[in-house]
């Protein structure tokens, strides 16, 4: 495995190859990161271990995403079966990708257990237990201290497992090892991936800007709150989905391309990430 440094330039091009791969497939890669978020929000619910446990999922949600985008960009349809591709590549990738869902757990719990220390737990509540946010404690000073330093705190954590999944799903990396490959390459292309961060925030401040504009002219209609609730909502997935697709582009371009046995459980490379042509 060799990592490849990209010029700045490259992190406006996996914007670009993200937003292509989903209109090639829109319909499967919307219903698979839809199928992603309403297992994780299930999972979410059960008592007292659901917050850890749907946190621990979200590495494997990614790699979900990242193989389906790989299949998209190769012409073929994802399908549902994807979902749980972290858990059908053999017992070792099986135990690392557990293993790498646990360490996503417990780095973004103490995030939170840290922010705690400003507001009480307030912001780790809101944003974990699903209590209200009122106007009075988002313009808490300690609300907003504990909420810029979990973000603060985030990013390190993000760049962390960017591209742990697939490290482990690909390369057969060891957790540990796939962590520390993962932000030595957001580092070393640090160019890259602050295009690529600017670029998506314009992305999605631009679609806002038409939806609202969009919205405004439904409300003119008199054609209701809920079309233009549903507008902003489907919105806000394919924008996630776009997004999250286009992550497997960075891990392309960041390492060199796995060998046929980094594939699928079946020892091919049908799953593997798409070729630079695209």
């Amino acid at each position: 495995m060799k990592l490849h440094i990209v010029p700045a330039r490259t992190g406006l091009e996996w914007v670009r190859l993200g937003i292509r791969v989903f209109w090639r497939q829109p319909m499967a890669l919307a219903a698979l990161f839809f199928m992603t978020m309403a297992a994780m929000s299930l999972v979410n619910m059960l008592p007292l271990v659901g917050p850890a446990v749907a946190l621990a999922l979200l590495p494997s949600a990614t790699l979900a995403m990242m193989v389906a985008a790989a299949e998209a960009s190769q012409g073929r349809a994802p399908t549902p079966a994807l979902l749980l591709v972290a858990f059908r590549t053999g017992k070792q990738r099986l135990h690392a990708m557990l293993m790498l869902g646990a360490l996503y757990a417990v780095g973004f719990l103490c995030v939170m257990g840290l922010s705690a220390l400003l507001d009480d737990g307030q912001f780790a509540r809101v944003y974990l237990g699903g209590q209200p946010l009122t106007r009075e404690v988002a313009e808490s000073g300690d609300f907003q201290a504990a909420m810029w330093l979990s973000l603060l705190l985030y990013v390190p954590l993000s760049l962390l497992f960017w591209h742990a999944p697939g490290l482990v799903h690909w390369h057969n990396v060891p957790p540990v090892k796939a962590l520390f490959f993962s932000i030595v390459a957001c580092l070393r292309n640090f160019g890259a991936f602050m295009v690529y961060g600017l670029s998506w925030i314009g992305v999605f401040l631009g679609a806002g800007i038409a939806i609202s504009l969009v919205i405004t002219l439904l409300t003119a209609m008199g054609l209701g709150a809920g079309l233009a609730g549903g507008l902003m909502v489907a919105t806000a997935m394919m924008l996630a989905a776009m997004f999250l697709a286009s992550v497997v582009f960075t891990f392309r371009d960041s390492f060199e391309a796995p060998g046929r046995d980094l594939g699928d459980n079946q020892g091919s490379d049908q799953n593997a990430p798409p070729a630079a042509s695209d």
